[in-house]
C-alpha cells in the first residue's frame, strides 16, 4: 500500500513537473510580450488539434466555430494593473487621514 502511494506520488510529482517545464519553454513565465506571443500561437494551433483530435477519436465534428478574437494585450493589461495599484498607494496616506477625520467627527457626533 506504501509503494502504491509513493508510485501515485511519483507520477503525480512527474506531471506537475512536466507542466511547469512546458509552461516556462512556452514563454508564459516570462514578459507581457512573450506571454502574447504564447497566446496568438495557442490560437494558431487549437483548432487544428481539435480536429485532429476528434478525428482520432471517431468523432464526427462537421465544422468547429472559429476561435474567439481576443483584443488582449497582457504587457498591457500588466502595465495597466500596475499604474492602479501605485496610484492607489500614492494617495494612501492622504486618504487615511481623511478618513481618520471623518471616523473622529462621526464619533464626536455620537458621544453629544
Amino acid at each position: 500500500l506504501a509503494a502504491l502511494d509513493s508510485f501515485r506520488f511519483v507520477i503525480k510529482g512527474g506531471l506537475a513537473g512536466a507542466a511547469v517545464y512546458v509552461v516556462y519553454d512556452q514563454g508564459l513565465l516570462g514578459n507581457g510580450t512573450q506571454g502574447a506571443e504564447a497566446l496568438r500561437k495557442a490560437q494558431a494551433a487549437l483548432p487544428p488539434a481539435i480536429q485532429e483530435w476528434t478525428s482520432y477519436m471517431g468523432w464526427e465534428v462537421r465544422t468547429l466555430p472559429p476561435t474567439p478574437k481576443l483584443d488582449f494585450s497582457p504587457s498591457d493589461s500588466w502595465n495597466k494593473g500596475v499604474q492602479t495599484v501605485m496610484s492607489a498607494l500614492s494617495v494612501a496616506p492622504t486618504r487615511a487621514c481623511e478618513y481618520t477625520v471623518e471616523g473622529w467627527k462621526y464619533v464626536k457626533d455620537l458621544v453629544k
